[in-house]
């Protein structure tokens, strides 16, 4: 399970990669759910090439729910998923 956050720039412009090591994009912002003082999910800027703009056709930023966030230190590691569960997130999020 991903460890708490303590400040903003704890993860700001941190390199994300997945499980299997490949590379996504950098942290640019959080979403915090304010009622439970907790970080809903995190926006990554998907570089053009990485591993996450292919899988979400090249989208820019691209939110990413806290629960998929393994660790936290030098560099972020993610869940890996598939496409589907990418657009059922992004469902989910905008419902």
């Amino acid at each position: 399970m991903a460890e708490n956050i303590i400040d903003f720039s704890d993860i700001v412009d941190k390199e994300v990669y997945t499980e299997k090591g490949s590379f996504c994009g950098e942290i640019k912002d959080v979403e915090m759910e304010l009622g439970k003082f907790a970080v809903r999910a995190v926006v990554v800027a998907a570089e053009k090439g990485s591993y996450l703009a292919e899988k979400v056709g090249g989208a820019k930023n691209v939110v990413i729910p806290y629960r998929m966030i393994e660790s936290i230190d030098d560099i972020i590691i993610m869940k890996d998923f598939k496409t589907s569960q990418a657009e059922e997130a992004s469902s989910a999020e905008e419902a």
